[in-house]
């Protein structure tokens, strides 16, 4: 079941202790595919709730493998006043090619005519490999409100190329690979969505301003170090449930058991990433 009464806590959680102010709701962390369309509803009014006042934008997935779902998702997240949304590829039948992408996504993104709209493309978990250089060419003209892309993959040519060929677009691009942050910063990302930002946000924001300076090599120590964390628990098998199990420790918040076919993650993961998290010594002195 989901647990809407921790969000208040959280939201104040993220701001004060990670400097955290943007979310991206039920996304992969989420488990939002895991969710029915009313639970997604909830999460997404109460995120926008709490975050009045306190958070600069809540941006909600709606992506769906039903066209009418993901649709049904836009208009509401548009009628609660949600900063943007953001679409998955669908992953069971898959578009083959830029046009049958493209289309379904206008078809969502029309449902929210005023509400800046995002791509989020990731797939390692989608199969869906249509370069989104591609997929950029001349997209405004079929989704008037599209802002950018959340870029979940380690392609970085194609990534470099959407930055380059789409300089006056202005289109805002958010790196979803932790662990490569500051090389897509290197050419040209706007900025990171990414599960470790719930427990290493105020890391990475340091390692933004050292990049912003521009101080490179402190930047670096950052990202050596969060790399240093990640290549530790991935080892010892890390997943969604392994990153709630973490988030839980930081924070002091329950974040609850995943959702089946997920397991939670074993004691021993909890006690091994701690005592990993904790020997980390960051150049902040934290």
């Amino acid at each position: 079941q989901i647990n809407l009464s921790v969000i208040c806590q959280y939201v104040d959680y993220l701001v004060s202790e990670q400097n955290v102010k943007n979310v991206f709701v039920n996304g992969t962390t989420g488990e939002g595919l895991s969710l029915n369309i009313q639970e997604r509803k909830q999460l997404a009014e109460e995120w926008v709730c709490q975050g009045k006042d306190k958070l600069d934008h809540v941006i909600i997935h709606v992506g769906a493998l039903s066209l009418p779902e993901s649709q049904e998702l836009a208009r509401h997240a548009a009628a609660i006043g949600a900063s943007a949304i953001a679409v998955i590829a669908p992953f069971f039948f898959k578009p083959t090619n830029k046009g049958e992408l493209i289309a379904f996504l206008q078809k969502v993104a029309s449902e929210a005519p005023a509400v800046p709209f995002y791509y989020y493309h990731i797939p390692p978990l989608t199969g869906v490999t249509i370069r989104v250089e591609e997929l950029l060419d001349g997209i405004k003209e079929r989704i008037p409100t599209f802002q950018g892309v959340k870029f979940s993959d380690t392609d970085l040519l194609d990534l470099a190329q959407c930055i380059n060929k789409n300089e006056r677009e202005q289109f805002v691009f958010l790196y979803g690979v932790d662990e490569q942050l500051l090389s897509a910063l290197a050419i040209g990302a706007n900025g990171a969505v990414g599960s470790t930002y719930n427990y290493l946000g105020r890391k990475a924001n340091l390692m933004l301003q050292a990049f912003a300076k521009p101080d490179l090599a402190l930047a670096q120590k950052y990202q050596f170090l969060t790399g240093e964390f990640l290549n530790f628990v991935i080892k010892l098998g890390f997943g969604v449930a392994q990153t709630k199990a973490i988030m839980s420790f930081v924070s002091g918040i329950p974040m609850g058991p995943p959702r089946l076919p997920l397991v939670d993650a074993s004691e021993e993961f909890i006690v091994k990433a701690k005592a990993k998290l904790d020997s980390i010594m960051w150049p902040d002195g934290d």
